[in-house]
């Protein structure tokens, strides 16, 4: 593709040829500020905070849709530019909720930033009437409140285009606009899954995520009882940035360390759990494929894809992994098998896990999420939750060493910690399956066809002379066309790995909020799982399988694989449901 030639702010600038002035900008170290505008998502040109001149217009134009041609002259600074994005702000701030010192959202709000930068000081410029707003907190996990909402329709357009559900979008008319499900129905009243991608999205705190910090609190200052908890394989690429550090720096060792001074009794690892799934999960597809089960297998871990399938595709479900996930599994084993380790009575262990998922809050109150007769996960918090947690208890989380889990549930493979990444289930179950059906040792462990960021991933391996078809899937759009297949007859696959979220846990739902002009120009989801796939790199064990705590909990506990009492702890069932019930 050819570039073109272009003038801003008096300085020649180089760029594709298709370009906006927006990306042309970027390229030249010129920012140009949005609200509205996310790359490939949301490309609306509606809030007008883009706006920039260009020589011959008859009036502004907005940088994130305008495309750039040889010769043209730009200015994105100029008196007329500066004065109309200040407007612009006044009177998105006329019909906003404007108490910011209590919105979760204060200091990262992209709004309150704009309003900064811009000199935007007098909130109360256009003051007059306020769009009738209410609060809707119906869904098990995230808070609507539409007096903060600006209206960009970035939450819209994520759930219609990426996730392909559509359960939340603009209503009535004019001034009386507001974002909200069909009919004035709550968004617990849809067939919504809770991936939170909306929330990932929002430029304010019109979408949280429902906060249990306090409970968590609760729980640790409560002698009676044990908590521990457990922490999500992808949180620990995540979370370093709520302190500072760049996008997919791992900071595990810290997170560890932090935890322990939070006061929890126990800092264990989801890994582990991860590690037990693709035990039962490999144990299950090999018994599939041998003994003539319903194939293609789909991975059951996403419980935002789980609700999806049981929404859309309830014909479908006798596909689905009847395991566990792994949040869950760990749970299970923390109140049947060590509580009896340890002479606990399960019914006073509090266990907390911490998620990059939204969708991890619903999945708590799952049926059939109970092997010792309480719930196996009492409270589940979002990597933002945890980070707000230690800010609120002051603990210097950058100065921190680093510290490891304790033993045994805290014991996990490199297998265990690529789950966070979209592909990382497939390849670590291929890892354990492929050794388990051979007998013989991997000599690569890399299952490179699997990796990466696409929205689907096809790779065909041979397995003790058979091949071997699988696909990968990340957003529910994409899920859906795999799914779509199926229905039709038209897939051949044998294994299959969905997750709700674009990209897989690295870019879940209750991940730290990454503002426009970031995601628009660097992709999150490829340096997070980076961080997974270097710590896988560096594991001294790296399939799941080899964990030696795994092996003592089947030699002391579980038995084998697939057992009995396996299944009783660490497996599940669904339900079929409806559209929007």
């Amino acid at each position: 593709m050819d570039n073109i030639k272009l003038m801003i702010n008096g300085m020649e600038v180089e760029a594709p040829n298709g370009a906006t002035i927006l990306e042309a900008a970027h390229l030249a170290n010129i920012q140009i500020p949005t609200l509205c505008f996310l790359k490939d998502i949301n490309e609306i040109g509606a809030c007008r905070i883009c706006v920039v001149e260009v020589k011959g217009a008859k009036s502004l134009v907005a940088a994130c849709m305008h495309p750039v041609s040889n010769g043209m002259e730009v200015w994105t600074n100029t008196p007329k530019v500066l004065d109309s994005r200040r407007k612009t702000l006044q009177l998105l701030l006329s019909n906003h909720d404007r108490k910011c010192l209590s919105c979760v959202r204060s200091g990262n709000c992209e709004l309150q930033k704009l309003c900064h930068e811009l000199n935007v000081t007098d909130e109360t410029y256009y003051e007059g009437e306020k769009t009738p707003s209410e609060i809707d907190d119906s869904a098990p996990h995230m808070i609507r409140d539409n007096s903060k909402c600006i209206l960009c329709r970035r939450c819209t357009a994520v759930c219609d285009k990426i996730q392909g559900i559509g359960v939340i979008g603009p209503n009535e008319r004019g001034f009386a606009t507001y974002i909200g499900s069909p009919y004035g129905m709550g968004l617990g009243e849809t067939s919504g899954v809770s991936c939170g991608q909306c929330i990932a999205v929002c430029p304010t705190g019109a979408l949280r995520e429902k906060d249990s910090t306090e409970e968590v609190l609760a729980a640790i200052a409560d002698p009676t009882k044990h908590v521990v908890v457990q922490t999500a394989p992808s949180v620990r690429a995540a979370l370093g940035e709520e302190f500072g550090y760049p996008i997919g720096t791992d900071v595990e060792g810290k997170m560890a360390a932090t935890l322990r001074r939070l006061g929890f009794d126990r800092v264990f690892d989801t890994d582990f759990g991860a590690d037990l799934t693709i035990m039962e999960e490999a144990h299950e597809f090999i018994e599939r494929v041998q003994q003539g089960g319903v194939l293609p297998m789909i991975t059951s871990c996403s419980p935002g894809w789980v609700k999806y399938c049981e929404h859309y595709y309830p014909d479908l479900l006798g596909h689905l992994s009847s395991c566990k996930s792994p949040q869950q599994m760990f749970g299970a084993v923390t109140k049947t098998y060590y509580a009896q380790k340890m002479g606990w009575d399960p019914k006073d262990i509090v266990c907390v896990s911490v998620m990059p998922c939204t969708a991890k809050k619903f999945e708590i109150g799952r049926p059939d999420q109970s092997a010792a007769g309480v719930p196996d996960v009492d409270i589940s918090i979002t990597t933002r939750e945890l980070a707000r947690l230690i800010k609120r208890c002051c603990i210097n989380f950058v100065n921190l060493p680093d510290e490891g889990f304790d033993d045994p549930l805290g014991e996990s493979t490199g297998a265990g910690v690529i789950f966070g990444a979209t592909g990382g289930v497939m390849e670590a179950a291929l890892r354990t399956a492929v050794e388990t059906l051979t007998g013989e040792e991997l000599g690569n462990l890399d299952f490179t066809e699997v990796r990466g960021v696409e929205g689907i991933k096809e790779a065909v391996y041979q397995v003790h002379g058979m091949d071997v078809k699988v696909a990968v899937a990340s957003g529910l759009a994409n899920a859906r066309v795999i799914m779509d297949k199926i229905r039709n007859g038209e897939a051949d696959y044998h294994f299959i790995e969905i997750m709700a979220c674009p990209g897989g846990c690295v870019n879940g739902g209750g991940q730290p909020q990454v503002p426009a002009e970031v995601r628009n120009f660097q992709d999150i989801r490829s340096l997070r799982a980076q961080a997974l796939y270097k710590n896988d790199a560096n594991k001294k064990v790296r399939k799941s399988h080899e964990n030696e705590s795994i092996k003592k909990l089947y030699s002391e506990y579980l038995g084998e694989p697939g057992s009995h009492k396996a299944h009783e702890i660490l497996h599940t069932t669904y339900v079929k449901r409806v559209i929007n019930e």
